[in-house]
Parts: structure tokens; C-alpha cells; sequence
């Protein structure tokens, strides 16, 4: 793979078109990359070399040998931790500290769960007395589906991509990944890994493009693929979702969210600050679990204001190699308009901008890069624009509640489903509090913490379906029942 120029990964080979898009780095906007654009012609080989490796040297491996191979794959990623590192970093604008925590090591520990996981997975047995007196037994096997294709989002690349990629390997499957056009590199850069970690050609294929008469679309119409898993926004799932009913393909949709954080005035007040600031403007807010609407019980509304006010100010906006960086760019200038034009929504619907709302000043060699302040409102109906669209940019509106059965209507109030994060030392409300949320996960005191182990997914239009643990294997394999008479 040359330096500036980012291949499609088919059959173990890199592969050139005639049709090139840029890639930019967010930070300045530069132009640091041509992306080939696959077309029908590469994705039909992509899915091609992928329903080969499954009928051929991937299908027929034993389970040992291929959990040993993932096994390596997470070796070699660590091993190439830098270059992984790096190629995030140009692609996004994060800064390395927040890349070299989250990104890279859970990229590489993706393969490796799941690599466990499907070594001690138990299945079903029954005995069963028959008609005539005899027996039979029953028991469950489970197959891969076959091949996956993968539509990956742009705010954690390879985190999110391995997510999907390592359990559907895991369970046997081969997959075709087509990453965000803006986030190319380390969906590439694994191509490499899986070459020279002996991963057989064909189980791991990488298309480059758009959605509409591009990659996108030509992946996930192609009656070839078996299943699609896909992250990312509420309508572009909804058109995935309407291609994979032709064929009655299965479909994982993790999809937007409009998350709310419930903060009740028994709280530890401390941890309540330091969980909310992240989740509202870590990754400079380009999270699907990230919090933009924040509910306060009333007597601590004002202080944890301006706490908040005084936590984002502190936030030094930056590039990613600079260590003290504790916020980057958005992720492209189309995502920095929307963002921008949600803040001028705030003000025209009469919010008070506690602080932020606009682009903040920057170095000139920085100036056209995709940069918003941290922001945070107060003051709106729950009726306005930006309590009940999700904008997915560093701003959260903060208000205030009375009761418990207020602030689950207002928190639930919203065709999003995907998570929440509730604040209090009172146990019992604790319980009585998550239980209720019309969510997919429900963080007590704490924000962003995932066992792998347990099903991550959304309710409502948040998403489809569940993944992690065990309930990977349900989507990534199908369960036959095999009867045998005795």
C-alpha cells in the first residue's frame, strides 16, 4: 500500500480503480491522500473472494487453529501500534492520548474476546423419548452465516470496525468491510496484518467509497452477502435495512442517539462532572453514546452549571500529538456546517449559551480546519430543535427537574433509544431509575464502560439487534438443531 495512496484490500491483494476520491485530515483540511473508489465491478470481487475463503481454506479450519490466528492479528496490531496510531489520528484529528487509550488497544482486544469466546461457548442438548419406545437426542451446531458485509462509521474507525469484524471471524464468517469514504487508513492498514499473520485470502476484503451508486450501495444490494451489520446514522440504517429484507438477509443496526444524563442532587457531585464533560464532549462529541441533553435535580442545577462551564473552558482544543490536547477537530467541514447550523438553531429558539456556540480562534495553518467551541445551553423547551435532533458535535443543553417520574418522561421523550447515564448514590433509585429508561444500556455512575461480554444495541430508532458476548454469536452464526435417533 503506497503512502498517499489508499488501496481496496480484495483477495489479499491491494487494489488500484480508475476513480479516486481525496481523504483530508480534518485538523487543516489538507489534502493528505487519494482514496480509490471501488465500483460494482470490485465489490463483486470482493464478495467473490469472500464466498471462495468460505467454501475453501477458512471454511475448513479447525476452531484451534482459527482462534490462533486472531490470536495474532491482535499481536501484530500491537506490534504496529504506532503506524495504527498514526493512520487514526490523520484520518479523525482525535488526539493521540484519547487514540492510544480507546481506539487502538480496543481494536485490537476485539479480535481477541471474541477469539475466547467462542472456545467455551456451550450449545443446547435434549434427550427425548420417541413413539416407539426408543429415544433420540437433540442438540444444537452452530455454522457461520456467511458472508458479512460491514458499514463502518467514521468517529471510531477501527474500534468500531473490529467490533463487528473480530466476532464475525471468530464465528467462522468472511467479511467485506466498507469503511466511512472519511476515515480510510486502519481498515487498510489490516489488510496488511492479516496478510502477514497467514489470515487466508479472501476472509478479510476492503471496498472504499460512498453510499448512493457506490460502494455502499453495490455491498449491501449484492445478493451474495449473507447478513449486514452497520453503525451509523438513523436514516442511512433505514436504507440499509429496506436492502437486506430483498432476500431476507439479516441486518444489526447500531444507529443515532439523543442520550440524556440524569443527575440527581445525592449524587457524587465530583464523578457526576468529570463522567458528564466526557461524555459530552470527549471525541469532540462524535460518539453515539455521547450525552446531549442533561437533566439536573434542581437544588444542584445552578452549581453543576458552573461546574460544567468551568470544566469546558478548560478543554484545550488542539492537534493530536500535542499531549495536553483534550479536543480535536470534527470530522469534516460538511459535519463541522451541521454542527455550526444546530448552534445557530440554539440561539434562534431563544437558549442561553452558557458558553461556546461558535468556531473558536486558531492558528492560521489551523484556520480551515473543522474546529467548534465546546458548548453548553440552558434554558429551552423540551420541544426545541436541539433537545430532540441529534446534532453528534461537543454541546449539551443542561435542565433542571423536580421529581423522578418528570425526568423519566422528559428522558424517555425522544425516538432514540440508545443510552443513558443516571447519577445518584440512592440504590434503590438506581434500579427503579435504569429499568425504566427506554435504552439499550443504562450506565449508573459512570460513563462508557463496556464488559464485552454484555449485548450492546439500541431501542426505539437507536438500532436492531444486539451484539457483544453471546449475542454476537446469535447474529454472526445460525443455530441448527441436529436430531439423531437412537
Amino acid at each position: 500500500m503506497v503512502a498517499d495512496k489508499i488501496l481496496n484490500f480484495i483477495n489479499g491483494e491491494f487494489v488500484a480503480t480508475d476513480k479516486w476520491f481525496d481523504n483530508r485530515n480534518p485538523i487543516s483540511n489538507a489534502v493528505i491522500g487519494q482514496v480509490a473508489e471501488a465500483g460494482k465491478r470490485e465489490v463483486d470481487a470482493a464478495v467473490a473472494a469472500a464466498q471462495a475463503a468460505l467454501k475453501g481454506p477458512w471454511g475448513k479450519m479447525p476452531l484451534a487453529r482459527r482462534v490462533e490466528l486472531l490470536e495474532a492479528l491482535v499481536g501484530e496490531i500491537n506490534n504496529r501500534f504506532d503506524e495504527f496510531l498514526e493512520a487514526e489520528c490523520a484520518d479523525t484529528g482525535k488526539p493521540q492520548s484519547l487514540a492510544a487509550h480507546i481506539d487502538i488497544p480496543r481494536g485490537a482486544a476485539n479480535f481477541k474476546v471474541f477469539a475466547d469466546m467462542v472456545k467455551n461457548v456451550p450449545s443446547e442438548f435434549f434427550e427425548m423419548a420417541t413413539p416407539d419406545g426408543k429415544s433420540c437426542i437433540n442438540y444444537g451446531y452452530r455454522s457461520p452465516v456467511g458472508v458479512i458485509g460491514v458499514i463502518c462509521p467514521w468517529n471510531l474507525p477501527l474500534l468500531l470496525m473490529t467490533w463487528k469484524v473480530g466476532p464475525a471471524l471468530a464465528c467462522g464468517n468472511t467479511v467485506v468491510v466498507k469503511p466511512s469514504e472519511e476515515t480510510p487508513r486502519t481498515a487498510a492498514l489490516l489488510g496488511e496484518v492479516m496478510n502477514k499473520v497467514g489470515i487466508p485470502k479472501g476472509v478479510y476484503n476492503v471496498v472504499h467509497g460512498f453510499g448512493p451508486n457506490s460502494a455502499g450501495e453495490f455491498l449491501t444490494t449484492h445478493p451474495q452477502v449473507n447478513a449486514i451489520t452497520f453503525t451509523g446514522e438513523t436514516r442511512t440504517g433505514e436504507i440499509i435495512n429496506k436492502a437486506a429484507a430483498i432476500g431476507s438477509r439479516p441486518v444489526s443496526l447500531e444507529m443515532g442517539g439523543k442520550n440524556a444524563a440524569i443527575v440527581f442532587a445525592d449524587c457524587d457531585f465530583d464523578a457526576a462532572i468529570e463522567g458528564t464533560l466526557r461524555s459530552a464532549f470527549v471525541n469532540c462529541g462524535q460518539v453515539c453514546l455521547g450525552t446531549e441533553r442533561v437533566y439536573v435535580e434542581r437544588p444542584l442545577f445552578e452549581k453543576f452549571v458552573a461546574a460544567m462551564k468551568a470544566g469546558a473552558e478548560k478543554l484545550k482544543i488542539g492537534v493530536p500529538d500535542d499531549p495536553y490536547t483534550g479536543m480535536g477537530p470534527l470530522i469534516s467541514k460538511e459535519h463541522q456546517n451541521k454542527v455550526l447550523s444546530y448552534f445557530a438553531i440554539a440561539k434562534e429558539e431563544g437558549a442561553t449559551i452558557v458558553t461556546g456556540g461558535g468556531v473558536p480562534a486558531m492558528p492560521a495553518e489551523l484556520q480551515d480546519g473543522c474546529w467548534v467551541q465546546p458548548t453548553i445551553w440552558t434554558g429551552l423547551p423540551e420541544t426545541a430543535r436541539v433537545i430532540k435532533e441529534e446534532i453528534f458535535g461537543p454541546c449539551c443543553h443542561i435542565a433542571p427537574f423536580d421529581t423522578e417520574d418528570e425526568v423519566l418522561a422528559k428522558a424517555n421523550d425522544n425516538i432514540y433509544g440508545l443510552a443513558t447515564a443516571i447519577w445518584t448514590k440512592d440504590i434503590s433509585r438506581a434500579h427503579r431509575m435504569a429499568q425504566q429508561m427506554e435504552v439499550g444500556i443504562a450506565w449508573v455512575n459512570s460513563w462508557f464502560l463496556r464488559d464485552l461480554r454484555t449485548p450492546f444495541g439500541g431501542a426505539k430508532q437507536s438500532g436492531i439487534g444486539r451484539e457483544g458476548g453471546v449475542h454476537s454469536l446469535e447474529f454472526y452464526t445460525e443455530l441448527k438443531n441436529v436430531c439423531i435417533k437412537l
